[in-house]
C-alpha cells in the first residue's frame, strides 16, 4: 500500500522540546508521533523539526538554522510527498534578527514558493501553514527570555493573523495552533505535555480533510 507522506517541517516545537527536562519529549508524548498514531496505517508522518530553525534568517550564533537553505534537500529526501506541514516563525521573533512581523510573514512566503516548485510531490503541491504558539510574556523572566530578546513576545502575538492572511492569499490550508496549546511553565514558549495531545488531534482532523 502506498501511504500518504506527510512532512512536518518546523522548529523546536516540532522537534519536541520539553521545558521541564530541557531535552526531548519521549515518543509517546511528542505530537508528531501521536499524529502518526491518530492518522493510522494510511499515512507516513515524517518528523523534520530543528531547534532554532527560522524561516529564512541566518543565525549569527549557530549555523544551519535557515529553513530556506535546507528546505529543498529535505523535501527531496522524503519524496514523494503528499503534504507539507509548516510551523515556523517563533525563532524569527528573536531580537537579533531585527525582523518585523511582516518580515517574518514574507520569510514564510519564500518557503511556500520554494516548496511549490520543488519536484518532490506525488501529485500537486499541498501545504498546511500552522501559526506557531504565542509566547507568554513571562518568558522575559526566564533564561530563554535573554536569548529571544526584547519584543519577541509582542511579535509572536501578531503572527496568527498574518499567517492566516498569507495562507488565504497563497491558497494554502491553515491551522492556528493556539486554541490547542499552552506554553509550558519554565520557558513559556514551548508546548506543555498535554498540548501535544490536543494539537495532534486537531492536526489529524485537518490533515484528513486535505489528503
Amino acid at each position: 500500500m502506498n501511504k500518504k507522506h506527510v512532512l512536518c517541517f518546523g522548529d523546536s516545537n516540532t522537534w519536541g522540546y520539553c521545558a521541564q527536562t530541557q531535552g526531548r519529549y519521549d515518543d509517546a508524548t511528542r505530537w508528531t508521533r501521536q499524529l502518526s498514531g491518530l492518522l493510522g496505517e494510511e499515512y507516513l508522518v515524517v518528523e523534520e523539526g530543528l531547534s532554532g530553525r527560522t524561516t529564512c534568517f541566518e543565525d549569527p550564533l549557530s549555523e544551519g538554522l535557515s529553513g530556506l537553505h535546507l528546505l529543498t534537500p529535505i523535501l527531496l529526501s522524503h519524496a514523494p510527498l503528499d503534504l507539507v506541514v509548516m510551523m515556523l516563525g517563533t525563532n524569527d521573533c528573536k531580537q537579533r534578527f531585527s525582523a518585523t512581523p511582516d518580515n517574518i510573514k514574507d520569510g514564510l512566503l519564500r518557503l511556500v514558493k520554494k516548496a511549490r516548485v520543488t519536484e518532490a510531490w506525488r501529485e500537486e503541491p499541498r501545504l498546511l501553514i500552522v501559526a506557531p504558539i504565542i509566547m507568554d510574556r513571562r518568558l522575559y523572566d526566564t533564561p530563554h527570555g535573554a536569548g529571544m530578546g526584547k519584543g519577541s513576545v509582542e511579535k509572536s502575538e501578531q503572527l496568527p493573523a498574518l499567517f492566516r492572511g498569507l495562507a488565504l492569499e497563497c491558497g494554502c490550508a491553515f491551522l492556528d495552533s493556539n486554541p490547542y496549546v499552552t506554553p509550558a511553565p519554565g520557558d513559556f514558549m514551548h508546548f506543555d505535555p498535554d498540548s501535544n495531545r490536543r494539537f495532534a488531534q486537531a492536526l489529524a482532523e485537518k490533515i484528513r480533510a486535505i489528503c
